[in-house]
């Protein structure tokens, strides 16, 4: 849907993914009169990294992604990122039961569904860690209800699939949290932008693409942009802008030219996952199975077999086999990566790949692996899997953050970041995971640092504490907090809870 385009909105949204559409949401609840207007590539919101082929739909609640939780070299486990993500989710959560409660949702089955969350392991070093895991992760409160088993027989019970065929002297174990979900962040999209579009006030434009970026002396961003449909360019005189384009931020970025984005670059790194849709094998499998990524892998390449239900139909997915290519996303261009390189981030970008064989190792191997190859590692989780019910996929591009220091070199950054223009009129969101499952918690961080003044004097933090009731509340020390937001927005989504 398009509308007339507005030439002095408040707030321009560079992206129709879910992270613009999480954010323009916020905004129109905190000051319903905002002119937002929302500039998209593509012909529809949601077709690159949110569209739900393109992602696991996991839901990164961290219960069972074991690259969150790393062994410390005496033997303990490292829980503080998981704990940061965990309740991370919590925000989302709490906003979508805002909007199903409020009618701008009908209904949380359209992009939501109960799904337990496991990890799985083999070995007896593997046992050994997610021993230690389970013993610290079950003694806080934010993992209450959280299982653990060593037991062929009783994991049999959780994962049949898993379990049918397997060596029964491996030594095996397995937690499981039964409060997860498989999400749909394709069809949340699309769900968040059919409510913006209903309201006053928001535009959004599909195939426009966002060519430059210039400040003007009244502090505004001119924002020039191109109709692919019709080849007309315009420009519109922005008060905000976030650039929240997915693996096409940095281009944008770089075309503001704000001095907090030099010497930024991007790493592509892409995926293909296997996929079964066939009913009498999708229906012996309801979980989300992570096991432990290889030595020298990056985080999305965590090996895991999951539910996924879409459009109403459960298939199983497995993967994701990272690769290399130069394109940042999916429907880009090969000259993606070459473009991105200029003065400032030549030395970060070679600082990286000097640094990082290992990882340009591992994803050499991974291109040049043969389906046979490929089949093994499906087989490992599934020992009983049979080739011909398992097609080919190919998973959405992830552009990892290659970050400057003060010594002109460059480090690989795994997890998200926000870059704010230092008057914070403009801010870009880069990296991947856990990216859509942290949606609602990237936003709040946007209004708390490009709304301050909003936030103080006009009215937005106590219709934001409407939004998310436990704004303001650590729910990794408050454990009371903690178990009632759980359980009011367990049954408004439908979801399990302990």
């Amino acid at each position: 849907m398009s509308t007339a385009l507005s030439e002095h909105p408040d707030v321009v949204l560079v992206g129709a993914g879910v992270m613009s559409a999480t954010l323009g949401t916020m905004l129109k609840e905190l000051e319903p009169s905002l002119d937002v207007v929302m500039f998209e590539t593509l012909h529809d919101c949601a077709q690159e990294s949110s569209q739900a082929w393109n992602n696991a739909g996991t839901g990164h609640a961290a219960n069972c992604e074991l690259n969150y939780t790393p062994q410390r070299a005496d033997g303990s486990v490292d829980i503080s990122k998981a704990l940061e993500v965990n309740t991370e989710f919590d925000l989302s959560r709490q906003l979508w039961s805002y909007l199903v409660g409020k009618g701008a949702i009908p209904d949380p089955r359209a992009f939501l569904h109960p799904c337990p969350h496991l990890s799985f392991v083999w070995g007896d070093e593997n046992v050994a860690f997610l021993r230690q895991r389970y013993k610290e992760m079950s003694a806080h409160h934010c993992y209450h209800g959280m299982e653990y088993s060593e037991d062929h027989r009783h994991i049999s019970e959780w994962v049949p699939l898993v379990m049918d065929g397997r060596d029964e002297k491996q030594p095996i174990a397995a937690t499981r949290i039964t409060t997860g979900a498989d999400v749909d962040y394709g069809a949340l999209t699309h769900l968040l932008v059919a409510q913006l579009t209903a309201q006053s006030g928001f535009s959004v434009h599909y195939k426009h693409q966002v060519t430059d970026l210039t400040r003007t002396e009244d502090g505004r961003w001119r924002v020039t942009v191109k109709d692919l449909g019709g080849g007309d360019t315009q420009t519109v005189s922005a008060r905000f802008v976030f650039i929240g384009a997915g693996g096409g931020a940095l281009e944008v970025l770089q075309k503001s030219g704000i001095p907090e984005g030099h010497g930024y670059g991007g790493f592509p790194v892409s995926g293909i996952w296997l996929r079964c849709d066939v009913d009498e094998v999708s229906v012996r499998h309801h979980a989300k199975v992570y096991g432990k990524a290889a030595h020298g892998s990056p985080p999305m390449s965590v090996p895991h077999l999951d539910t996924r239900i879409i459009d109403g139909k459960r298939s199983l997915l497995f993967g994701p086999y990272a690769g290399f290519s130069s394109k940042f996303l999916k429907h880009g261009s090969y000259f993606d990566l070459f473009r991105s390189v200029e003065p400032g981030n030549v030395l970060p970008m070679l600082a990286v790949a000097r640094d990082n064989w290992q990882l340009s190792e591992y994803l050499i191997g991974q291109v040049m692996q043969s389906s046979t190859h490929q089949f093994a590692a499906l087989q490992a989780f599934f020992p009983r899997a049979r080739r011909e019910q398992w097609r080919e996929a190919v998973a959405g591009q992830r552009v990892q953050i290659i970050k400057p220091d003060p010594q002109e070199t460059g480090t690989l950054e795994f997890g998200t970041e926000l870059i704010a223009s230092s008057d914070k009129s403009l801010v870009a969101l880069l990296g991947a995971s856990p990216g859509a499952s942290t949606a609602a918690f990237i936003a709040i961080e946007v209004l708390e640092r490009c709304f301050v003044d909003e936030l103080a004097t006009g009215g937005w933090r106590q219709r934001l504490k409407a939004v998310i009731p436990t704004y303001g509340i650590d729910l990794k020390l408050d454990a009371v907090a903690c178990r009632d937001i759980r359980a009011s927005t367990a049954k408004v989504l439908k979801l399990e809870n302990v």
